[in-house]
């Protein structure tokens, strides 16, 4: 999935979702040795501040532009602000790079998991974590689980709807290439073509002029953009999670990458001392729980 609009300040209402450790990808090394254990795929080592990464001494990161609240602030992916933007710190910190030694590169979303050589040591950017996508590039283990809502402005007929069913004639829009988009034709599978824009800002846009009755975001970003950007909308409900494995957003990796297990191993860590879900719990904070959609 992708993201909310920018705006210059935050101002969220979001949701806990408890962080799951599933691994994807490579399989990790055992946490206490990740810094000495070799890599699966060519024998480097995932010493700190050693790694085989793009720039020597350097951890190239990616992320699209702009850059979306809440998951980075004030569009400037550098300044730690914003959760994902404090997780990839976290992850560098881990792998032994502090900030200094962190550089931000622009990706579009959908250029960072296409098929191709990679510019960046591990891009994050709500990239949601799929057997499709593990064909062109690798994913470190799920650093956050989500869930896709619906949006629509209030008092309208897509904002009374209370089930599945009740969304099949309306107009839904969602990003290109998202899980989101996916939700709308595999899940609700409407009677009207569904919507695709090139940005989620587009479908905000779209949803405020009527072009669409409901727009398909994560629970996180819908919570932002009903609290923030467009206060007349409200949150319909959420989709349940299908089949037995969440979604999660994974770091993305180049195929066979010799970093992959290294950076599975940082999240991984963070995962069990409990980083992840306090930065959740900072960025993301508590709100209640949007209505499940069946």
């Amino acid at each position: 999935m992708h993201l909310a609009p920018r705006v210059p300040s935050r101002a969220i209402a979001a949701v806990t979702i408890a962080l799951l450790a599933t691994a994807v990808g490579c399989a990790p090394q055992p946490e206490d040795k990740a810094s000495d254990q070799a890599s699966t795929s060519t024998g480097t080592t995932c010493a700190k501040g050693k790694l085989a990464t793009q720039t020597s001494g350097k951890l190239t990161i990616a992320t699209d532009e702009p850059a979306y609240e809440p998951w980075f602030e004030d569009d400037k992916p550098a300044n730690g602000k914003g959760f994902e933007s404090a997780v990839a710190y976290a992850v560098a910190k881990q792998l032994g790079y502090d900030k200094s030694a962190v550089v931000w590169q622009s990706v579009p979303f959908n250029k960072a998991f296409a098929p191709g050589v990679k510019t960046f040591d591990f891009d994050i950017n709500q990239v949601s974590i799929s057997t499709e996508r593990k064909k062109a590039v690798d994913f470190s283990s799920g650093y956050y689980d989500v869930r896709q809502a619906v949006i629509a402005l209030k008092g309208s007929k897509a904002a009374k709807a209370t089930s599945i069913a009740g969304l099949k004639s309306l107009k839904l829009g969602a990003q290109v290439g998202t899980t989101s988009l996916n939700y709308i034709s595999d899940v609700v599978k409407p009677t009207q073509q569904e919507a695709a824009f090139s940005k989620n800002d587009q479908a905000v846009s779209a949803l405020k002029n009527g072009q669409v009755d409901a727009i398909v975001v994560d629970l996180p970003t819908a919570f932002y953009i009903t609290s923030a950007e467009v206060t007349n909308a409200k949150i319909v409900g959420q989709f349940e999670n299908q089949g037995g494995t969440p979604e999660q957003f994974g770091l993305v990796l180049d195929k066979g990458s010799d970093l992959t297990s290294c950076v599975t191993s940082a999240v991984d860590a963070l995962r069990k001392d409990g980083t992840l879900a306090a930065l959740e719990k900072q960025w993301l904070s508590d709100a209640v729980d949007a209505p499940v959609l069946k």
